[in-house]
């Protein structure tokens, strides 16, 4: 639905008398505003608490990297050694994929508090940031175990 579209229907329903109410699927109607559809509210700090938590798994996805890093060390040159070069692939993709990980904690987060701090976003607006996301952050494929023409 278009922005334009949506201003134009929110104005049709105030010009008809203003006392429109929205429903949900699955939800009665309550007149009142006692019930189930008096309930749903949007709340800004566990908006932005739920983005910081995700914002947090990065230190644990850090340290985890460190790991990675040094069981790396060590290793050396690589050439003329089809196993520790093999090996030092794998270590390339999962040092790029956990580094991912890590980058997808912190702009997620990111998302989940500005949801938060500023609930006028409009779903499409949260829905594009995900979508990048998405886009930034996309899996590669799967590099184990193929044979790679051998």
């Amino acid at each position: 639905m278009a922005w334009d579209e949506w201003e134009q229907l929110k104005a049709d329903a105030a010009a008809r008398g203003g006392s429109t109410r929205m429903q949900l699927n699955h939800i009665p109607m309550d007149p009142g505003g006692s019930g189930a559809a008096g309930k749903l509210k949007a709340d800004k700090k566990t908006w932005t608490q739920a983005g910081e938590d995700t914002k947090g798994l990065q230190d644990g996805v850090g340290k985890a990297l460190g790991k990675l890093d040094d069981g790396q060390s060590g290793l050396g040159e690589t050439s003329g050694c089809e196993s520790a070069a093999a090996q030092k692939e794998l270590y390339d993709s999962w040092k790029k994929y956990v580094g991912d990980v890590k980058g997808r904690c912190v702009d997620l987060g990111g998302v989940m508090e500005s949801a938060g701090h500023d609930l006028s976003k409009t779903d499409g607006d949260v829905q594009a940031a995900l979508d990048k996301l998405k886009t930034k952050y996309a899996d590669t494929e799967a590099v184990g175990g193929q044979t790679k023409g051998r």
